[in-house]
Formats: C-alpha cells, structure tokens, sequence
C-alpha cells in the first residue's frame, strides 16, 4: 500500500504513519516489506533495444538514470513533502546546482536571500554569472519591499531558505511565493533545515523543494544526498537535463541508508527541537553568552513569522550563538566540549558544533551586526540527553570563562 499526503490537507496522514509507509510498495521481486538494496548499473534490455531513448528515465535502463533504490526513494520524499515527484541527487549542492542549471540561462535574473549557504552564495556571486551570463540580486527576503524593488522583467527565480544558514533567518514562505509568481517566476526553497513533517514549503506555494538529504533526513551522519521535490513536470526537466547528462547520480547505497533513515525522522525531529529549545533558552538567560539566534526565542526578529508559518511543530533544531569575546575564546570553549563535537554537517543523531569566522564567507557582511563582531557557533543539537548536552555547556563555559 503506498500513503501520500492529501495536498490540501498536510494533516491528513499523521506524520508517524506516513513516515513508515509514504512511498513503500512490496519488492515484486521477493516480496521484501522493504526496498532490497541492488548494487547494479545495469538493467537487462529489451529483445530489440534498438529504439531505446538512452536519456530516458521511466524505465530501468542504466543507473545514471534512476535505479530501484533511488526511485524508491524519489517515491517515498515525494510523499513525505507532499510534491508530485521528486529527483535524488548525490549531495545537496548537486540538487541545487541542478535546479538552477537546469531552469536558468544567459540573461535571465535571479532574486537570492542575501544571507545563506555559502555554495549558493558563491553559484550566484560568481560561477553562474562569469560562465553562464546569470544576474542576482542578493536581498534582504524579510522585507517584501525590498524584494520587489529587485524584481525585473528577466527575474526568472526567487530562491529562499526557509530558515537560514547560518543566522536563522526565516523566510516568509507563502509571502514570497505570492510575490514570484506575480511575476511568473519559479521560486524555489531549501528546506534542508525544516524537513517534513516540520514544515512542507509546497503547501505554502514553493514550486520546488530542495533538500540536502545528509542532514535530517538521513539524519545518521553516515550517507550524501540531495534532493528536488515539487511539480512533476520541473522535476522531469531537472532529472533529464542535470541528472542524466550531467550525471550528479545518487549511489544505490546511499539512497537505501537515506530511506532507511527518513523513517524515524517525525520521532528524531520531536527530540532536535524539545532539546534545542531547552539549551538556547538556557544559554539566551546566560550573561557570558553576546548572543543567541534561535526563532523559538521570542526575542528572535522572526519569531513571530517562525511561530505562524511552523504551526506549533517547533522551531527547528540549529541555533547560532557566540560567547562574549574574540574568536580564541570560542575555540577555548569548543574545545571544553566533551559530548558535543566540533565538526561540520548537521542533521545528525549526535550534536554538532563549529566555530565559524565572518573573514572569508561570502555574504557575510549582510550578517546581523552580532555575527559579524563576534563570529559564531553554529550548534546542531542531536538526540543525546538533553541533561546530558546541558551539563557539557555549562561545564565548558565555567572551564572558560570561571
């Protein structure tokens, strides 16, 4: 039996439900409950292959073009985003370049969050103007003003992130998606950090939905991917035109650990953000601390668009903060940590933390003045005791500061 989502009734599936059951279907070959994992690049052909389209991906042809656990996995984000289809990808950034690659060219403009993740930044800023002749305009998205002021008669995309990275900034998603398509624009939307059944974009008018899939929905630090979920026929444009003769595949292993892991991802979200909250309110009442970006605090500029637009479901699970001195003292107590770990990526069952400077990331001099001063911690909180992950901050800012 295969559960979607009703898509004008996200809450018509309960989320624990869909995430065991969205997108399944018995293996016909075996009879397996679950998707066996085939480590194949290579289907068997017709008697008479000699009409075959090689760019085609509705059958199973060749691995580039779609495989049994990337299709079942394109099958099962599809229904847990509410999209009519979706597009898996080798990493994040792959599914971004392939949105963009795929639906922009020469002389067209794009409208892009001024703050951001920085391969984005750096695809605008750079690479996609030098080479292929694409205009952006970096804007402040929470000022609809602004992004109307930006709009021109070429601005082909609007491309936002629903909360984002690093300064936790959130996006007015239904806002936006009425101004873009005012303009017949494609807006676009990485939702890396507010994955269903948190938050789907889709329903709030995003014409795309992009995930790097190694973050929460993976959500066992052990597999890349990325992901485009949306309307059916963008999504068939992106597979054909950056999937299959570009070739930014998913390997068949890492789309079985993606699916294997999506189904716990209601469960794990509800411990992320219970636990978030409780450590960015224990650090917001601490004087040590200059400062604390999470939007479940009400002091947060976007809390009041977070606590509407995320009906309830939380605030997400990564928050930005920096103790009150130089860059020394923030490394000083990262090194402190015991349970938390000083490395990259987020999303993951352990907590996460990394020191990041404002020198060299692009954007950054849109950053709130706080960032820029003092740099800032970006925290991933994982699944560990919560009193766990309080008793390791507190121990390590008393070990810095006294």
């Amino acid at each position: 039996m295969t559960i979607r989502p009703n898509r004008s009734d996200p809450d018509s599936v309960r989320d624990a439900t869909w995430a065991v059951h969205g997108g399944n279907a018995p293996d016909p070959g075996t009879g397996a409950l679950r998707t066996p994992l085939v480590m194949a690049n290579s289907y068997v052909l017709p008697e008479d292959p000699s009409t075959i389209d090689w760019s085609d991906t509705e059958g199973l042809v060749y691995t580039r073009n779609g495989g049994v656990n990337q299709i079942a996995l394109e099958r099962k984000l599809a229904a847990m985003e509410g999209g009519e289809a979706a597009a898996v990808f080798a990493s994040g950034v792959a599914a971004l370049h392939a949105v963009f690659f795929t639906l922009l060219k020469s002389g067209d403009h794009v409208v892009v969050s001024d703050v951001g993740y920085e391969a984005v930044w750096r695809l605008f800023s750079e690479l996609l103007p030098e080479r292929y002749g694409i205009e952006a305009t970096f804007v402040d998205v929470s000022d609809p003003a602004a992004v109307r002021a930006a709009l021109r008669p070429e601005t082909r995309m609007i491309h936002v992130e629903t909360i984002a990275n690093p300064t936790t900034q959130v996006a007015d998603i239904r806002g936006l998606a009425d101004i873009a398509h005012e303009v017949g624009a494609i807006f676009t939307v990485d939702s890396t950090f507010t994955p269903p059944p948190f938050y789907r974009p889709l329903y709030d008018g995003a014409d795309l939905v992009i995930h790097s899939l190694t973050k929460y929905i993976n959500g066992h630090g052990d597999a890349l991917g990325g992901a485009v979920i949306g309307d059916a026929g963008l999504v068939d444009r992106v597979r054909r035109d950056a999937l299959v003769d570009v070739g930014g595949v998913i390997s068949p292993f890492n789309a079985w650990l993606i699916l294997r892991g999506s189904v716990t991802l209601p469960l794990r979200l509800q411990q992320h953000f219970a636990s978030a909250t409780t450590i960015a309110r224990l650090l917001d009442a601490d004087p040590r601390i200059a400062f604390v970006a999470y939007p479940g605090l009400s002091n947060h500029p976007d809390h009041e668009v977070a606590t509407r637009q995320f009906v309830g479901r939380g605030y997400g699970g990564m928050l930005a903060f920096a103790l009150d001195g130089d860059a020394d003292l923030q490394n000083t107590f990262v090194s402190q940590l015991g349970v938390i770990t000083s490395a990259f990526s987020l999303g993951h069952d352990e907590s996460l933390i990394v020191h990041v400077g404002t020198e060299t990331r692009g954007g950054a001099e849109n950053y709130p003045e706080a960032f820029r001063r003092f740099g800032h911690l970006r925290l991933s909180v994982g699944l560990e005791d919560v009193d766990d992950l309080v008793a390791d901050i507190t121990t390590a800012l008393e070990r810095t500061l006294g």
